[in-house]
């Protein structure tokens, strides 16, 4: 999930007068775990403030939850690999080492691996807890990775070797999914839970602290901020050779963009996951020197994202598929990437997947059946799809304010060529539920983000049957192909070693596609990211090749991508 703007104005400040965590009281399964003191402030030389993540106080630290607060995957609980976009490689993490034979994977857990709760060990990493948090995927359906729950017979541990038997033919892309991004969390607490529990439970309290195997802990929650502080018994820094040089991380609720950008000018901030208007203009005009992006130079981002308009196919003229032509045709990706974004966004390539899966795009097949920007086509298109000229609505959420102008753009477009939108700006609870009930015409949507493979962002956009509400944000355009359906569930079960079958595959599913356009892929969202030298130096950059990592603290970054190798490439300035 990425996360986006709003127009929460809250002050954002740095005082620490909240009450801290009292981090260790002794859970089941650990014993005589030490109290850590309580911090109420924090020396802000040893300090790295990081914001961009939240919009509401931490109270969750579940990593099964969806609404974990950041770090509570990457500082607290780990996964087996983590996944590298820039190289489309995965990392041995909590696991050494993976490996298929037949239907089999076998999972080699890493040794030395300590359950730490607050500072204190209270216990030891085991293949009984892996293969414990792979089978959750079987008892609790409302987990975030259950989608591989129904291809798994079992999952068995002897020691520290961990042996996974799948039903049939094995779902390799979900299950290559599952590696890097499912959290691995301790049996001994996460079993005496119930079902709901476990994905409900915010999983720490004013005295109890949430039981991990990761870098940092729980040091002092309040109402605008999580703050961390360095686990001394990391296993990554015997293991790797590799720690964090802050003591402390306090990530704190997000501001207006207008205050985000204020505290990163004004030292406040030290790294920010906001999106901030107006920052390329400070990076172009070189004055403000101290400020740091992934790119040296435009779009200075690196891409998170997919933005595509999402159409309700399931309704008229957004059936037709010479109306999603003519809307295809009529909208130019590159006025938003000027316009709107004053050029820190690179438009979409026809497909939607993103520059890290360019080995999986087929040229030929863009070439030969991609979209461009015409309006001529598009009034072409119009006049042979039996368009009426009613008014219909495109829908972004109130308050994120690019997302707005670019909502403004399209309309603009649209109505050009001669089909009447109008721009409506519900609430974000209001737009969600619009799109989980079909209750909209059109939208922009970025519900998938990086994928070591296209297999994920076809599921979304093929998947069936089309579901009542859609809360799983899935098939959200309600576009019924049963026959490229099944191509991509065939996609998933083919290994990830037979690369020719699969690049014919997808091939196939780009044509279908680009000639029946389901959605149309605008642009590529930023991975926003903006770091201050003052106080903190060696952020990562797509320049520096042993530290091209990702910059983005957001869930599904700072715990299964590589954010956690940039932080600990952090030096005091």
């Amino acid at each position: 999930m990425v996360i986006r703007k709003s127009k929460v104005a809250a002050r954002l400040g740095v005082a620490f007068t909240a009450a801290a965590l009292v981090v260790p009281l002794v859970t089941a399964g650990t014993a005589n775990a030490a109290k850590a003191p309580s911090t109420t402030s924090f020396p802000r030389a040893q300090t790295l403030y990081t914001s961009g993540t939240a919009y509401s106080p931490p109270t969750i630290f579940n990593p099964l939850s969806p609404s974990a607060y950041t770090g509570t995957e990457g500082y607290l609980y780990e996964t087996l690999f983590l996944y590298d976009p820039a190289s489309n490689k995965t990392i041995p993490w909590l696991a050494t080492s993976g490996s298929w034979s037949g239907n089999v994977y076998t999972i080699h857990v890493r040794n030395g691996v300590d359950w730490t709760q607050g500072p204190s060990v209270v216990g030891t990493l085991t293949g009984a807890d892996v293969a414990y948090s792979i089978l959750l995927s079987k008892t609790n359906s409302a987990v975030p990775f259950s989608n591989v729950g129904p291809y798994i017979k079992n999952a068995t541990a002897s020691g520290n070797t961990v042996t996974v038997t799948f039903n049939g033919t094995p779902a390799y892309t979900a299950w290559a999914h599952y590696l890097w991004t499912g959290p691995i969390v301790p049996k001994s607490v996460f079993s005496k839970m119930s079902a709901a529990e476990q994905v409900s439970s915010p999983n720490w309290t004013s005295s109890v602290a949430p039981v991990g195997t990761g870098a940092m802990y729980l040091a002092d929650v309040s109402s605008t901020q999580a703050c961390y502080q360095d686990n001394p018994n990391w296993w990554a820094i015997k293991a790797l050779g590799i720690s964090l040089h802050f003591k402390y991380n306090c990530d704190i609720v997000n501001g207006s963009n207008a205050v985000e950008l204020s505290s990163l000018l004004s030292n406040q901030l030290d790294w920010s996951n906001n999106f901030l208007p107006g920052i390329s203009s400070l990076l172009t005009t070189g004055g403000d020197t101290f400020l740091k992006t992934y790119y040296p130079k435009a779009p200075y981002m690196m891409s998170a994202n997919t933005a595509w308009l999402e159409m309700n196919t399931s309704k008229a003229p957004m059936s037709n598929l010479n109306f999603r032509k003519a809307v295809a045709a009529a909208i130019n990706p590159q006025s938003i990437v000027l316009g709107d974004y004053d050029n820190i966004v690179s438009a979409a390539n026809p497909t939607g997947l993103l520059p890290n899966l360019k080995q999986y795009v087929s040229s030929s097949v863009v070439k030969k059946y991609g979209f461009t920007y015409s309006p001529s086509q598009a009034k072409m298109y119009l006049a042979e799809s039996g368009y009426k000229g009613q008014t219909l609505t495109i829908e972004v959420p109130d308050g994120w304010t690019d997302w707005m102008s670019a909502d403004q753009i399209i309309a603009s477009e649209l109505n050009a060529v001669g089909i009447h939108v109008d721009p409506i700006l519900p609430s974000s609870n209001k737009r969600t539920a619009d799109m989980e009930d079909g209750a909209y015409d059109m939208m922009i949507d970025n519900n998938a983000g990086p994928n070591s493979s296209p297999w994920a962002y076809f599921d979304r956009v093929y998947s069936l049957p089309i579901q009542k509400p859609d809360t799983g944000q899935l098939n959200v355009e309600r576009y019924t192909d049963h026959a490229t359906w099944n191509l991509v569930q065939a996609a998933g079960k083919v290994p990830l070693t037979d690369s020719a079958k699969l690049d014919s595959m997808y091939a196939q599913i780009e044509t279908n596609f680009l000639k029946t356009l389901p959605e149309i892929p605008l642009w590529y969202n930023g991975a926003w990211f903006q770091g201050n030298t003052t106080f903190w130096k060696g952020y990562p950059s797509s320049t520096n090749p042993s530290d091209a990592y990702t910059p983005v603290m957001w869930g599904g970054w700072l715990g299964n991508m590589t954010t956690i190798l940039a932080l600990a490439q952090l030096r005091a300035g």
